[in-house]
């Protein structure tokens, strides 16, 4: 059975906006808003450029004025909305460090045996190609999978250190930032730049384990020369 979505009248959200009797009132729900009380109307209209019901959240804010919210999912609240959008600058904050420190977003895996396509061409017909062609793009995504998969768990193991150990991160940290503040948890940059700075430390220590020790030998060359007195497994 085939649907035919009849669309009715065009309404500008900005018209709706200006109906403050359908307004409702509640609390901020977005964090670090304290006593700030916003006006809001929540809206499941028919929306065109994707030919389905969505739902729109319009939000009175006492400082940020009038914002448009939007989301696909009919089953959310509009202040589980209003709340979601509250975290999208760190979000975006979180996939910035991301892509600049860790550069996680950065992956390049050529593939040899990949088909030469020229600007135009449009998309591969994969279900054209034999097994063996689609198995190693397969293995091409997988391996794209892989490496955001440990970029995001290194990411998370910066914020680990940056939250739980804030002190020891700021004294290894041995350099300056204009608006460096040790009282706060560090970013993602610097506890990455501390551990960096630790390095030659680490590789002369003589706790280190003898197995670690061999596995680390091919890189020492670029960690500086064996501390003196250092053992050697």
């Amino acid at each position: 059975m085939r649907w035919t979505w009849i669309y009715g009248d065009k309404v500008l959200l900005k018209d709706l906006a200006k109906d403050k009797g359908a307004f409702s009132s509640a609390p901020s729900p977005v964090y670090g808003e304290n006593d700030v009380m916003i006006r809001y109307r929540c809206l499941d209209p028919l929306w065109r450029p994707v030919g389905r019901m969505v739902r729109f959240v319009l939000v009175d804010h006492p400082v940020r004025g009038t914002i448009f919210l939007l989301t696909t999912d009919l089953a959310l609240e509009p202040l589980e909305i209003v709340q979601l959008y509250g975290y999208r600058f760190k979000i975006e904050l979180g996939f910035r460090q991301a892509i600049h420190v860790l550069a996680g977003y950065g992956y390049h895996f050529w593939m040899a045996t990949m088909k030469p396509l020229k600007r135009g061409d449009g998309n591969q017909h994969l279900h054209h190609a034999t097994d063996a062609y689609r198995q190693a793009v397969r293995r091409k995504v997988l391996a794209y999978h892989r490496y955001l998969q440990v970029a995001c768990i290194a990411q998370g193991l910066l914020l680990h250190l940056s939250l739980n150990h804030t002190a020891e991160v700021w004294h290894a940290f041995r350099s300056w930032l204009r608006t460096m503040n040790p009282g706060l948890p560090p970013s993602e940059l610097i506890v990455a730049h501390a551990l960096r700075s630790g390095i030659p430390g680490f590789f002369a220590s003589r706790l280190l384990e003898p197995e670690l020790k061999k596995i680390l030998r091919p890189f020492r060359g670029a960690a500086g020369a064996l501390a003196p007195g250092e053992l050697v497994a």
